[in-house]
Formats: structure tokens, C-alpha cells, sequence
């Protein structure tokens, strides 16, 4: 069973991916900022991880950056409700530059969305 780690700080919206995930069949960890999910990440190594971007504590962009280092090729979907940086640039956007394989900004098609998982990882 492929093992998913959810990272969002809204909790109604994790608990949502946590129930819709795993009546898809995944095996789900979750944290509510970017410090907790890495630290499930290194205890689970999860073939996916789900970050939102903007978070308390460690942010998406950050979470990232970093993941990519424990972990070169895990897959990484970055979520976000919408925004830019400063500079102008979109998150989702930058989120894809610094390593997210795929990017879905809040709220999304959730068959689109479960379609993309299943492309990614192969129960």
C-alpha cells in the first residue's frame, strides 16, 4: 500500500485528504506545519507527499527544498489557496520550480486530483 504524508495547517481540509485518501486505498500520515512534516517524513519515508504552501512554523517552499535533499525522488504535489509572492511570481509556480513534481491550487476537481496521485504512484 503506497503511504501518503498530507502537510497542511488547515485541519478541516487535511482531515478531508486524509479520509478521501484512504478510501482510496493509501496509507496516510499527516502534519499541520512543515517542522512536524518533516520529521513524519524521515520516520514514514512516504512515497508522496502533499504540502500545502503557505503554513506557520515551515512553510511549503521551504519543506520542499528540503525533502528534496533527504529525498531526491519522492514524489511532491504542492497545494495552494491562491496568492503570489512579492516579486509577483505564483506560488504554485515557484513551488514547481524548487522541485514539486505537481502543483493544484485550492480548491481543485478531486478526480482530477486522485487521477494525478494514481499517475505518480502505482498501488
Amino acid at each position: 500500500m503506497p503511504k501518503v504524508l498530507i502537510i497542511d495547517d488547515d485541519d478541516m481540509f487535511r482531515n478531508m485528504l486524509v479520509e478521501m485518501l484512504s478510501l482510496e486505498g493509501y496509507d496516510i500520515s499527516e502534519a499541520s506545519d512543515g517542522n512536524t512534516g518533516l520529521s513524519v517524513f524521515t520516520e514514514n519515508t512516504p512515497d508522496l507527499v502533499i504540502t500545502d504552501i503557505l503554513m506557520p512554523e515551515k512553510e511549503g517552499m521551504q519543506t520542499i527544498r528540503e525533502i528534496r535533499q533527504i529525498a531526491p525522488n519522492v514524489k511532491i504535489i504542492a497545494l495552494s489557496g491562491g496568492g503570489t509572492h512579492p516579486t509577483g511570481l505564483n506560488y504554485l509556480q515557484m513551488a514547481l520550480d524548487l522541485g514539486a513534481d505537481r502543483s493544484f491550487p485550492k480548491p481543485f476537481k478531486t478526480s482530477e486530483f486522485i487521477e494525478a496521485i494514481a499517475q505518480m504512484i502505482k498501488p
